[in-house]
Formats: structure tokens, sequence, C-alpha cells
């Protein structure tokens, strides 16, 4: 903060506040911030080289199945859409709701989703047991389905 004499030399001497900031400094602290995030912001940055396969949509006149979902809920009751199933019987329920033989059912995908309150260890019962049937493609829902 700077101050101000005024009046002719010789004369009584008031200092009058002078509240100009100076930005100077402030501009130039904020020109290096920038650049330095700007060289550093591409850094900070992860990539992975990702190969995906191209999309290929169905041949003309395919006919899409509906998809089968698999609900777990709190009391460890499992359903295929309405139907009440059980581990012992996963596999063979969850072929008879795709419509399919043995090894052509298990090539379709699958979708499974829980209640909130479901146990981790109930969840993945139900997992572990479709991956040791052979089921392999599983999805995994977390939302309501309506």
């Amino acid at each position: 903060m700077g101050a101000k004499l005024s009046g002719p030399g010789g004369g009584s001497h008031t200092i009058e506040q002078n509240a100009d900031i100076n930005v100077t400094p402030f501009v130039d602290i904020m020109l290096v911030l920038l650049i330095i995030f700007m060289v550093a912001a591409p850094l900070a940055t992860v990539s992975i080289r990702l190969d995906l396969p191209p999309a290929v949509p169905p041949p003309p006149g395919a006919v899409q199945k509906d998809p089968v979902y698999i609900t777990v809920q709190e009391t460890g009751s499992i359903f295929i859409a309405d139907k009440q199933s059980s581990l012992e019987t996963l596999g063979v329920d969850v072929c008879a709701a795709l419509g399919g033989g043995d090894p052509a059912c298990k090539e379709e995908r699958v979708f499974v989703r829980a209640d909130a309150d479901v146990q981790y260890n109930q969840f993945m019962e139900v997992m572990n047991d479709l991956q040791s049937k052979g089921f392999y493609k599983v999805g995994l829902l977390n939302e309501d389905i309506e």
C-alpha cells in the first residue's frame, strides 16, 4: 500500500491512503500457474491402447431372443424371470428359460441382479454356480428393469 503526501513542498503534510492494488505480480503468478497446469495435465492422464472389434449388426431377419434375468432376493431365493429356482437346478432352469439345448444355451448372455440387502456371499454363490455350470456370459445389473 502506498501513501501520498499532499500539498506543495513545505506546507502541512497530510497523508492520503492509496488503495490501488498492483495486479502485475498477481497476473504473473497466474500465468506461471497456467503454464504449469497446461504442461502437467497431459502427464496426469493415463491412456491404454485398446483394440476393440468392430461392431457387426445382426443379419437381416435374425430374431433377437429376450434376455434372461436371474434375481437374487435378500432371503436367498433365486428367481429366473418369475419362476423360482435353487442353486441345484439353476443351470437347468436357465437353459429352459433360454429355450435351447444344453451346449447352445451356455453361449447366451444372462443377467444377474440382486436386492440391495443381499449378502455378498449369497450373490457370489449364484455367480460361482453359473460359472461352474458353464455360463461365462453373465451381465450384472444394478438398476431396476422396466
